[in-house]
């Protein structure tokens, strides 16, 4: 007699899955069940002439739901993203996105002017402007010729 059958119904399996991703919410770790995860929301920083460009991916959240705050040279980047009301919780059966009130803070490189910092929002993209000090941009050095 056969123990495994292919098509055999693995809905309990889910729903156990679904529950431990619901008690693990509450726990401030990165990982999503019991699947490692990356942090919320990923990020990339570049470093252009005259600023760093810091870009959050935060689908599903909406500009008023943001709020950026910088102090002692670290930004933090708060958020909620809200489920789809018309679908009850009970009725998920994997959930992958993260939902609900998330935080993250990020030391950000030195000699920045952080009263001249912009951000803008759209398409679920977070732009973060970081303008570099004057001294941390790169000058010209002139080179005098000759003289001993």
């Amino acid at each position: 007699m056969a123990v495994f059958r292919w098509g055999q119904n693995w809905d309990a399996f889910h729903d156990l899955e679904r529950e431990v991703d619901r008690l693990l919410q509450s726990v401030n770790l990165t990982f999503q069940g019991l699947r490692f995860g990356r942090q919320y929301p990923p990020v990339n920083l570049y470093e252009l002439d005259e600023e760093y460009l810091l870009t959050a991916e935060v689908p599903g959240t909406r500009g008023e739901d943001l709020e950026l705050t910088v102090a002692g040279g670290v930004l933090s980047i708060k958020g909620r993203r809200s489920d789809l009301e018309e679908i009850p919780s009970e009725r998920f059966r994997r959930q992958e996105r993260p939902r609900g009130t998330w935080q993250r803070s990020l030391k950000i490189p030195e000699r920045i002017e952080e009263d001249q910092m912009s951000a803008e929002f759209n398409n679920g993209i977070l732009k973060i402007h970081l303008p570099k000090a004057e001294a941390l941009q790169a000058r010209q050095i002139p080179i005098a010729e000759g003289g001993e």
